[in-house]
């Protein structure tokens, strides 16, 4: 009883602390953004005058509308396609069982180990040999390789743990295989399918390195990718670079909130065992 009390003090302990180095930043960014634009604010401090219009001021001259359909259009061309081959490829290695799907998961755990900053300079000119640089395509093309391992690896531990009774029921009542996977596969595998696709959203909406070495023109880029613009505009006023940095954070921080509870239920589920 003792130990299970000092556990769960702990627990709180540690919950709060990260709760609190996660808070202090952002409020740090909000009270520097709201400052006046030609003051340098210097540690946490409340404005006497919040200026609500640097926000405005950010969005305006910061073209944060195309940006945000730039990043879309980017989060659209991966997100889909990353969800589809990964549950597929993920069915297949822990459904199936394929033959040589040991194999193929090493392979897969191997790409994990590989950082995005080893493959800028092939990526560059892979996408220079396909006539896709300088456009989203650039950005695309390689993300969807480079979520591949993990999402693979995601969508296998939620099959491998699903139990195979239901996938022979299911062939004794006289469901194909896609069937099988259509009708009973998948709607089990919402929750783990869901939680990939926040992460997948939140990856790419966040990416920061491949738009700007693969993209010269920033308003090409993902929204985070274009902090640099924003830099280059405002590099002389810091509560404007905050404001222009919480305007673009703040779509994934929505988007988080909204579907928190899938992701949560993925990983009471077993999304991440195997």
């Amino acid at each position: 009883m003792i130990a299970d009390r000092t556990e769960r003090v702990l627990g709180r302990v540690l919950l709060i602390l990260a709760l609190v180095l996660t808070v202090i930043p952002l409020v740090n960014m909000i009270s520097a953004a709201l400052q006046p634009a030609d003051v340098n604010p210097t540690g946490l401090a409340w404005p006497s005058d919040p200026q609500w219009g640097n926000f405005v001021r950010a969005f305006e001259t910061g073209h944060v509308w195309e940006l945000m359909g730039s990043s879309l259009f980017i989060v659209l061309g991966v997100v889909p396609v990353s969800l589809l081959i990964a549950t597929l490829a993920g069915y297949a290695l822990g459904g199936l069982r394929v033959r040589g799907g040991r194999g193929v998961l090493i392979f897969m755990v191997l790409g994990l180990t590989i950082p995005f900053e080893a493959l800028i300079i092939p990526l560059y000119y892979q996408a220079q040999a396909l006539g896709t640089l300088n456009s989203q395509w650039a950005v695309i093309f390689p993300l969807i390789g480079l979520f591949m391992p993990f999402g693979v690896f995601w969508m296998r531990a939620h099959f491998v743990n699903v139990p195979p009774e239901l996938a022979e029921a299911a062939r004794v009542d006289g469901a194909g295989l896609w069937q099988e996977f259509r009708r009973i596969q998948l709607p089990l595998a919402m929750p783990a399918v869901s939680a990939l696709g926040i992460l997948l959203f939140l990856w790419t909406w966040n990416q920061f390195l491949l738009p700007v070495v693969l993209i010269d023109d920033p308003l090409k880029r993902t929204a985070a990718g274009a902090l640099t613009f924003f830099q280059g505009q405002y590099s002389l006023s810091i509560p404007l670079l905050n404001a222009g940095a919480l305007i673009i954070i703040t779509p994934a921080i929505i988007v988080f909130l909204v579907f928190q509870r899938q992701f949560i239920r993925a990983l009471l589920r077993g999304a991440v065992k195997g």
